[in-house]
């Protein structure tokens, strides 16, 4: 281990047994056990099904984690970004030493920090000042220590008010706010955060990924962090590791990282939607297909900016319904980088869809004049039946590709710049 690497994971596996805890498995702890006595292999690390979460199981045993290689260097910010169930909190529990490996080993250089959930660490019957020396005595932090750190921490967390009072009459938010506080001003070698960030507020985001970029460029700390957001994992990691089914399929640049991830789980024009098992809502109303098309009623996958586009939703009623539902209907666009561009309501121009009986039904929008600039973008969309959530998906569905055209409408196609959005104004000289 070099030593500019802080961090270094060699062949990490993890191991969990399906179904109820304790049953049958005093057998299989005594069949490891006299494999053990005899110097054999462990009998059971034959056995596992893959970490596919919507794949029925195949064995008692599943693998969260399979020979997971890697080293994060002292000042690197990594990004760990893959789909849900692909294993990257039980990675980071296992370089927190919130569990352990089934197999494989861990080198560390210094103290861990960690932030893996809301709450953790804090116990809710002490108040926030009590939980930040409890905090500071588990890193190994003295009295002393903590004391000249309180202030900054109460302050950065936002939570004078409450600071005094037990943790469990806290908010989500606000426990986030000082979890975060404390992990991030007791000074530890590496800060381990996991996703815990999209619970606290757009402000407390700004600060939480300034304080991460902060703690590494000036104090040459290390951070591990674990994010849907890729926007934030784009501005803030220097390297990103992509993982999926509990392997490691990506490790190099964060932009390439990401392109890599939304590549694989974009869905191309005219796929079932209905297969994405990964959406949230009450599901009364799902997408179940989308593409995109011109005025002629052509199918697209390229679009000219300047062009005017028709956004075309499918969307399924399986349910028999008793009453008439409001249905509105939302999309937004992204860069490939998942850096929202515009986002759109059918509400916010009062054109909620009334809808009494089950079956399929066709929804179109129409936009003018396209005024993004040219580059790969995806779309996401999002559902509310009577200003409830029905169908919200967490991937894509469905991917646009916007060609430079005629925009400004004067022939003119040599603009470039790094701008996504294109403006018009109207030009005048006195």
């Amino acid at each position: 281990m070099s030593d500019d690497v802080i961090l270094k994971a060699v062949n990490i596996s993890k191991q969990y047994r399906l179904g109820l805890v304790g049953t049958g498995t005093l057998s299989h702890d005594l069949n490891r056990l006299w494999a053990k006595i005899r110097g054999k292999e462990d009998p059971y690390l034959k056995v596992g099904a893959v970490n596919d979460r919507s794949a029925a199981a195949t064995s008692d045993y599943v693998w969260a984690l399979q020979d997971i290689n890697f080293e994060v260097k002292r000042g690197e910010i990594l990004g760990i970004i893959g789909k849900n169930g692909a294993g990257k909190s039980t990675l980071l529990k296992i370089l927190s030493r919130v569990t352990s490996p089934t197999t494989g080993s861990i080198k560390t250089k210094g103290r861990i920090a960690s932030l893996l959930e809301v709450g953790t660490g804090m116990h809710p019957e002490l108040t926030g000042r009590e939980n930040i020396f409890l905090n500071g005595a588990i890193l190994g932090m003295t009295k002393t220590e903590i004391s000249s750190k309180i202030d900054e921490i109460v302050d950065f967390s936002g939570c004078q008010m409450y600071i005094d009072t037990p943790v469990k009459r806290y908010s989500s938010g606000m426990r986030v706010r000082l979890g975060f506080a404390v992990a991030a001003f007791l000074e530890p070698d590496i800060l381990v955060v996991d996703e815990v960030l999209a619970v606290g507020d757009a402000e407390f985001q700004k600060k939480a990924i300034g304080k991460m970029q902060d703690i590494s460029n000036t104090s040459g700390r290390t951070v591990l962090f674990v994010s849907h957001n890729m926007a934030a994992v784009k501005n803030l990691c220097t390297r990103s590791i992509v993982m999926e089914h509990g392997k490691t399929v990506f490790d190099g640049g964060t932009n390439e990282a990401i392109t890599f991830y939304l590549s694989r789980n974009n869905m191309k024009i005219g796929v079932d939607l209905l297969d994405i098992c990964d959406r949230s809502g009450n599901g009364l109303v799902k997408f179940s297909k989308f593409h995109i098309e011109d005025n002629e009623n052509n199918r697209l996958e390229s679009v000219l900016n300047g062009d005017s586009v028709i956004f075309c939703f499918e969307i399924l009623i399986d349910y028999s319904l008793n009453k008439e539902i409001d249905v509105d209907l939302g999309f937004s666009i992204h860069t490939e980088q998942d850096e929202l561009m515009a986002v759109l309501y059918s509400s916010y121009q009062n054109e909620n869809f009334k809808v009494s009986s089950s079956g399929l039904y066709n929804i179109k929008c129409s936009v003018n004049e396209l005024s993004l600039n040219q580059g790969e973008y995806i779309i996401k969309g999002r559902i509310l039946c009577d200003k409830t959530e029905s169908d919200w998906p967490k991937l894509p569905i469905g991917s646009m590709r916007v060609i430079k055209g005629n925009f400004y409408k004067t022939g003119n196609l040599g603009f470039e710049g790094k701008s996504k959005v294109l403006i018009k104004g109207q030009w005048d000289l006195n």
